[in-house]
């Protein structure tokens, strides 16, 4: 493991040791809690929300619009553009809206216990990155009155992005990642297709070899072979 993404992975798994479980946190809150994955063209968020007993009720009426005791597909969605609009993030200075790519609803009745858990994916595709140091900017102004939050960078899947450092201020409503994206590497090619392509040449000039000696054994023979044949008859 890199030494900066084992740094990463210590900081975070110490947030999960500190962090009570969900079911776990206080009866008035309402607990979100983001995890950013950083890429070199892309970043996703995976955001949870889970309401306490005290406040369920209130959570599962903003998302029941209509008071019939389901949460439609519709009102899903609405609810979760609340929240993304309520989100801000930027990349090097330069605001990004995310797009939403999952989302899963518990039931109505695993909130009112305390046991539902709003779980919101979403992503953006970054411009052309440019090799270097580059700072990523999160903000989560959802429900900031009932809302405890906790937010983490997770390790990029790739060698290309390291994590460098995480700021978060004292509520975690707000993360910066610093990170760095190294150079593209050079295209290379397995040996395997290297000796390919070097048969595949050979095997073209040999080719090519043949049906030229072929072409000539077919052509006629030239007029002073002819006179000399035609000498040595008469």
């Amino acid at each position: 493991m890199r030494a900066g993404s084992a740094v990463v992975f210590l900081t975070i798994a110490a947030a999960v040791v500190a962090r009570p479980p969900a079911s776990a946190h206080r009866r008035d809150e309402f607990l979100q809690a983001a995890r950013l994955a950083v890429e070199r063209n892309r970043v996703d968020l995976e955001l949870d929300l889970t309401p306490g007993i005290a406040v369920a009720g209130a959570i599962v009426s903003e998302i029941d619009r209509d008071r019939d005791g389901t949460l439609s597909p519709e009102e899903q969605r609405a609810y979760v553009t609340r929240v993304l609009s309520a989100i801000e993030l930027s990349v090097d200075g330069r605001a990004l809206s995310l797009e939403t790519t999952a989302a899963a609803f518990p039931d109505p009745d695993a909130f009112r216990r305390g046991e539902g858990t709003i779980r919101i994916d979403a992503a953006v595709v970054l411009p052309r990155t440019a090799p270097g140091t580059h700072q990523l900017f999160f903000r989560n102004a959802f429900r900031r009155t009932t809302s405890v939050y906790l937010a983490n960078a997770l390790v990029p899947r790739s060698d290309a992005v390291t994590i460098t450092s995480q700021h978060r201020d004292v509520e975690q409503r707000d993360l910066t990642i610093d990170y760095n994206v190294a150079p593209a590497t050079a295209l290379t090619i397995p040996m395997w297709l290297l000796g390919g392509l070097a048969g595949a040449v050979l095997l073209t000039a040999l080719t090519f070899r043949a049906n030229r000696d072929a072409r000539r054994s077919r052509a006629p023979d030239s007029p002073d072979v002819l006179r000399a044949q035609a000498s040595a008859l008469e």
